[in-house]
């Protein structure tokens, strides 16, 4: 407990023993021992036996007296750091030399933290000793551990490893959400929140303004969106950047060529629409790549392949070209919407990229502005001249039937073309946001066969399910049933996991709209199998709950006659005691 005393010349509890048992006066040599290890002050001899009069221990003032004066010379050791003097370290590097044996002792070890944590370069040979102190790493500053993680990457991935897994499994969590809405889903928080998030805090205390630190969290990023591509670890690798742009770290920001881009994308995000003054300066950032630096399109691409970004860039294609129908325009002619295009290309290249470490933007497919658009119009076409038809007065109608097949176009481009696929998607979900139940029921089958089976991915299942909900009374028809489950999700829930729980998110939801002779159907194809996993297991059996609640519950009863008798207030003639306020 008292290790380092000897060596900065202090006695202690061994020198003590040893003194007692050479000695032949034991009274004599404890007060010598006293005197000389007290406080060495002269005056202060004199008022001791004052507190032993008092009743107080000895230990307990020297204890009040210690922790007064190392509180004072921890607000010293921080005075020194904070000032302008030149000479500033060098004091501290005097103290530290001083104080470092005692690194040990509990009572001392606070003030050698504390001068180690404002040691700008803390000497080698001391971080090396704290680096092999199990207990003393764990103990030191933060700006300490960044010192000695910038020359070890293989601690620092051991640090940052689990606040990595931590951060995937929170977006894996949200996707999964039980709370299925339109309003509150996966992107509703704001950039700013997001970035309020345990694990971007934690990182960005780690980081610090050490640029070597941030480059190595990027490298671990890139290396795991490389193996899983999982494209939660490209959102991470932008909200880490904002993060810093947030607390104004000038020293990281000013050196991510990213930064500028990053920061522009990040108001669009936030507004979720990309404007037109916006998508000029987007569009000056990817030409203004010079050559000898494409090496930056490789991070660019992983910023573009952020879920939130696509997100805001898929949103704008379709709000883009809800505009162009309206002005009889085509998609070709408009710079914004190729621009759009362009990055959504290079946000989901970005895997290609960094795999073949080939730094070129992928070339765009012109007939996806020339052939996939004009085919998805189609669609939106069909659907207006059927409501159209249908406002018509009875003698004018003709048999027009609402169409069921898709353009082939359409098809095959969303099969083959990742770009063509991803807008496919969205345009569903902006059917389903406008309770479009005709439009839905004849896109939702022909969405079971697309590029990388997107349709079957978390994040689409997710936004789709809470779109859903807006349509719910219309699971009480058998046609709209057939068509979201058995000509869609269960076209391939057995063999995708993911999409039996999202099949039961959903019906969990809303399992008291659906025709109760299909949903009997339903439990029994959904009933998990044994080797499925707990999640989906606890979901069915919830389900099952709920419906055999729902049986057991009495119907709500009927809302009640209203009591109103069509009287009308009467005014009585006032007198004297009459209040004048009709009755």
């Amino acid at each position: 407990m008292f290790a380092g005393l000897p060596e900065l010349g202090i006695s202690n509890g061994e020198d003590l023993k040893e003194t007692l048992t050479n000695c032949t006066e034991p009274l004599k040599a404890i007060d010598q021992f006293q005197t000389e290890n007290g406080i060495l002050l002269p005056t202060l001899q004199s008022a001791l036996p004052f507190l032993d009069l008092h009743g107080t221990p000895r230990l307990e003032f020297h204890q009040s007296v210690f922790d007064e004066l190392r509180e004072k010379l921890m607000e010293r050791v921080a005075t020194i750091a904070e000032g302008k003097e030149e000479d500033r370290y060098v004091k501290l590097e005097e103290l530290l030399e001083k104080s470092f044996p005692l690194v040990k002792m509990p009572s001392i070890q606070p003030v050698v933290m504390q001068v180690l944590k404002h040691l700008p370069k803390v000497p080698e040979k001391k971080l090396k000793q704290v680096m092999a102190d199990k207990e003393l790493y764990k103990v030191c500053a933060v700006e300490v551990k960044r010192q000695i993680w910038q020359d070890n990457q293989a601690l620092f991935g051991d640090e940052v490893s689990p606040l990595l897994k931590q951060y995937i499994v929170e977006k894996e969590a949200a996707l999964f959400s039980s709370d299925l809405s339109i309003l509150h889903n996966f992107f509703s928080p704001s950039p700013k929140t997001r970035r309020q998030g345990e694990v971007v805090l934690k990182l960005t205390q780690m980081i610090g303004k050490n640029v070597k630190l941030y480059d190595m969290v990027l490298q671990f990023l890139r290396t795991l969106f490389l193996r899983t591509r999982n494209v939660h670890y490209c959102t991470l690798r932008a909200e880490l950047l904002m993060s810093l742009h947030d607390l104004d770290i000038s020293e990281i920001c000013s050196v991510d060529p990213c930064h500028k881009f990053s920061w522009c994308l990040d108001a669009c995000i936030r507004e979720k629409f990309v404007d037109a003054k916006r998508a000029r300066e987007l569009q000056g950032f990817l030409d203004g790549v010079k050559k000898g630096q494409e090496q930056v399109l490789g991070d660019l691409s992983m910023i573009l392949c952020d879920p939130f970004a696509s997100n805001t860039l898929v949103l704008s294609t379709v709000r883009n070209l809800q505009e162009l129908l309206s002005q009889d325009a085509l998609p070709r002619d408009s710079p914004e919407l190729l621009l759009l295009l362009r990055m959504l290309s290079l946000g989901q290249g970005a895997w290609d990229m960094i795999d073949s470490q080939v730094f070129k933007e992928p070339r765009m497919d012109l007939e996806v502005v020339t052939r996939f658009l004009p085919a998805m119009m189609s669609i939106v076409v069909d659907d207006y001249t059927f409501t159209v038809e249908q406002k018509l007065p009875s003698e004018e109608k003709t048999s027009l039937t609402y169409p069921t097949a898709l353009p082939e176009t359409f098809s095959r481009y969303i099969l083959e073309n990742r770009v063509a696929c991803e807008i496919g998607l969205y345009y569903a979900l902006h059917i389903a946001k406008l309770r479009n139940k005709n439009a839905l029921q004849r896109l939702l089958p022909g969405l079971v066969d697309t590029y990388n089976d997107m349709a079957f991915g978390d994040i689409f299942l997710h936004l789709l399910t809470g779109h859903l909900t807006l349509l719910s009374d219309e699971f009480g028809s058998e046609e709209f049933c057939i068509a979201v489950f058995d000509n869609f999700l269960l076209t391939s829930f057995s063999s995708k996991e993911n999409v039996h729980r999202h099949s039961l998110r959903l019906l969990n939801h809303l399992h008291q709209k659906v025709l109760p002779s299909y949903m009997e159907t339903l439990m029994k194809t959904l009933e998990p199998p044994k080797q499925s996993s707990e999640s989906v297991k606890e979901l069915y059996t919830l389900l099952k709950e709920k419906l055999e609640a729902s049986k057991k519950s009495p119907p709500e009863p009927e809302e009640a006659p209203s009591l109103d008798l069509g009287l009308h207030p009467v005014t009585v003639p006032p007198t004297p005691s009459t209040p004048t306020t009709p009755i």
